[in-house]
């Protein structure tokens, strides 16, 4: 069984990551991170690729709201040595408040992580993100309709029986 201690670490890694994006502490993505990061946000095949560059990008995109809260939640954790596999959930409050219809998107789904013990400590090697589902108004993430995100809902059971769970599939030992 892992120690209790990995298992920690990686759940205050999975909570400091909302934490970073509330407070625009974009140096914390490097404790949080791995510099080769592949972080998919969105559909399959919507990646951010290395560190700076997703940096880059969360910031450029969370400077355009008015205020915004992500929630960490139910995190599981599975240890391999030096590797590990963490799933949670996450809520996103989004304000804007010159957003015509209404100031406010929220949303909520899904991360499937895969980590890697470095000697600065655990970092995220691997990360899907999905959305699960959404209320309030669309124009809050994206006012522009040629630049709205992907808001196709991905349900888990589908993902799961489809063997598109790392988590999932590293505690079943596939």
């Amino acid at each position: 069984m892992a120690d209790d201690a990995d298992k920690a670490a990686v759940i205050e890694l999975l909570n400091l990551y909302g934490f970073a994006l509330d407070a625009h502490a974009w140096d914390l993505f490097d404790r949080i991170f791995a510099e080769d990061v592949v972080a998919e946000f969105g559909p399959a095949g919507n990646a951010w690729v290395g560190l700076e560059d997703f940096k880059r990008s969360f910031a450029e995109f969370h400077e355009t709201l008015d205020s915004h809260q992500h929630t960490m939640m139910g995190q599981l954790v599975h240890v391999d040595g030096d590797t590990a596999n963490a799933f949670s959930y996450g809520n996103w409050l989004l304000i804007r408040e010159s957003a015509e219809d209404g100031t406010t998107w929220t949303g909520t789904g899904w991360y499937d992580d895969e980590l890697v013990r470095t000697e600065a400590g655990w970092r995220i090697q691997h990360r899907v993100c999905r959305l699960q589902g959404w209320t309030g108004n669309p124009l809050v993430p994206e006012p522009n309709a040629e630049h709205r995100p992907d808001m196709k809902l991905n349900v888990l059971q589908e993902h799961a029986d489809a063997g598109k769970v790392a988590y999932l599939n590293a505690i079943r030992g596939q």
